[in-house]
């Protein structure tokens, strides 16, 4: 007798990762572990519309952090798919693009839940519900209400999964400001990131 294989679920985390920090891979790890997921790609951003002019460090820095960030992990991996067309970085495409390289593997796509709330405002949210399912870590303070979202977008029935997780209080731009004003990011980034971030300059 054949027993049937569990399909495989990966996990999507996208970002502009300016700098990736500890906040990023506690949330990926965490969400990976509640869902079962058998991996987390990350997708660092390209061209983001809602973040035009947000971005402050190049490409290849970022790409690199990432790196440094998840190497030796075989539960993470890093997809270039934004970084390397042209164009805005919708997360539509950028999830059908993933979804027809790892068919027929389910997607998961990991959000905060501020992001799930702001979702009727994105860019062909139906698209998005149709390339993957959504993994959302609440957030303290964010109520994120499912049914009037639901109303919003009927794709989102069935499709959400909700893992409450503890807050992890560091953000990017938080970061990059402490690295301006010469305060310590030691426990914020990786080591290798902190390293590589004062070795580079970034950020003054």
């Amino acid at each position: 007798m054949t027993i049937p294989t569990r399909p495989r679920r990966i996990g999507v985390l996208g970002g502009t990762f300016d700098p990736v920090h500890n906040g990023h891979l506690y949330i990926a790890r965490e969400l990976r572990d509640a869902l079962g997921l058998e991996r987390v790609t990350w997708v660092p951003a390209g061209r983001p519309p809602h973040k035009a002019g947000q971005i402050v460090s190049s490409d290849r820095d970022r790409l690199t952090m990432l790196e440094l960030a998840l190497a030796g992990s075989p539960l993470d991996e890093i997809s270039t798919i934004d970084l390397d067309r042209a164009g805005p970085s919708y997360t539509a495409d950028t999830l059908e693009l993933l979804r027809s390289q790892v068919s027929p593997a389910t997607l998961v796509f990991l959000m905060g839940e501020d992001s799930l709330r702001d979702l009727p405002t994105w860019h062909d949210p139906e698209r998005i519900l149709r390339a993957a399912e959504l993994a959302v870590a609440g957030r303290p303070g964010i109520d994120a209400n499912l049914d009037v979202l639901t109303q919003a977008i009927p794709a989102l029935n069935g499709r959400v999964h909700l893992a409450l997780i503890d807050e992890v209080p560091v953000s990017s731009s938080d970061i990059r400001q402490r690295v301006r004003e010469n305060q310590p990011i030691t426990g914020l980034v990786p080591a290798a990131v902190e390293s590589y971030i004062r070795e580079r300059g970034l950020y003054t």
